[in-house]
């Protein structure tokens, strides 16, 4: 990951959460934090205990994973909830 990009608690809190998200695909992180699935993968690594880091790659790297557009449903057009409040650009708006 570059050391120029710092980000703040709730960044790497909503960073991980997508990368958890099975919906929410790698593409939809880069739009969002500029980080390449690359570096998603470093932020997990150093930022999930090992065992946690490996269940996740073992889920994103399995055939079940949405992770990537090319693997996804045709049915799925969209990488967030519903319900979910609107997020652009990293600003989560208000209600």
């Amino acid at each position: 990951m570059d050391q120029q990009k710092q980000f703040t608690g709730r960044d790497l809190d909503r960073i991980i959460e997508m990368a958890w998200e099975d919906r929410t695909p790698f593409s939809a992180i880069k739009f969002q934090f500029d980080l390449a699935e690359k570096e998603v993968i470093a932020l997990m690594r150093k930022e999930l205990k090992r065992s946690s880091f490996k269940l996740w790659r073992k889920r994103v790297s399995s055939g079940q994973s949405q992770k990537h557009l090319l693997k996804r449903s045709e049915e799925i057009k969209r990488f967030k909830c519903t319900r979910q409040r609107s997020i652009s650009h990293n600003k989560i708006s208000k209600r």
